[in-house]
């Protein structure tokens, strides 16, 4: 007697809809969770095959040279890998290389005012960046990576230069970042 309470107790709880569907999708996700990886840094790397990155100095080529450049950009693509990879940061001859030069630092006048003057002025740097993968010769390449910047044409450059700057090399950064690690 006590069998068929049990039956119909158990029979009326898997006939509940609303009990099925969740306990399903937990069965199911705890027996793929050994599968399941997330990474939210973005980056895809073989840490097994790839353990090191080399970054050269960034020589300044452009013709209107900014001095501290060079070495703001280079610094923060650095930072980038170092806070956001687990490689070890070499001088030279890493599994990842990635050397380059600022080819372009130039100031546009854009929108023209009633009198004839500019209101906004754009800003725009231009990068040229060799990527090699000794590990996976595939995947190296050159690019050229471009950002701007637009300000009023009132503010000197020299007020406005550091933070126009700083935006457009953390754009920059992080599109070399996203082409060579993350694959994006």
């Amino acid at each position: 007697m006590e069998l068929n309470k049990n039956k119909r107790i158990f029979k009326s709880f898997w006939s509940l809809k609303f009990i099925k569907i969740p306990v399903i999708m937990i069965v199911l996700l705890v027996s793929n969770s050994c599968t399941v990886s997330y990474k939210f840094n973005g980056a895809y790397i073989d840490y097994t095959k790839i353990k090191t990155i080399s970054i050269a100095d960034f020589v300044n080529t452009a013709e209107l040279v900014y001095a501290p450049l060079s070495q703001e950009f280079t610094e923060k693509l650095r930072d980038v890998y170092t806070k956001s990879t687990r490689l070890q940061m070499l001088k030279k001859g890493g599994d990842l290389h990635i050397e380059g030069e600022i080819v372009d630092y130039q100031l546009t006048p854009m929108a023209i005012s009633v009198d004839t003057y500019a209101s906004q002025t754009k800003l725009t740097i231009t990068i040229n960046v060799r990527f090699s993968n000794s590990k996976n010769p595939e995947d190296d390449f050159e690019k050229k990576y471009s950002a701007y910047q637009t300000f009023d044409s009132n503010n000197l450059l020299t007020d406005v230069q550091d933070g126009l700057l700083k935006t457009m090399i953390d754009e920059i950064t992080d599109n070399i970042y996203n082409d060579t690690v993350a694959k994006w």
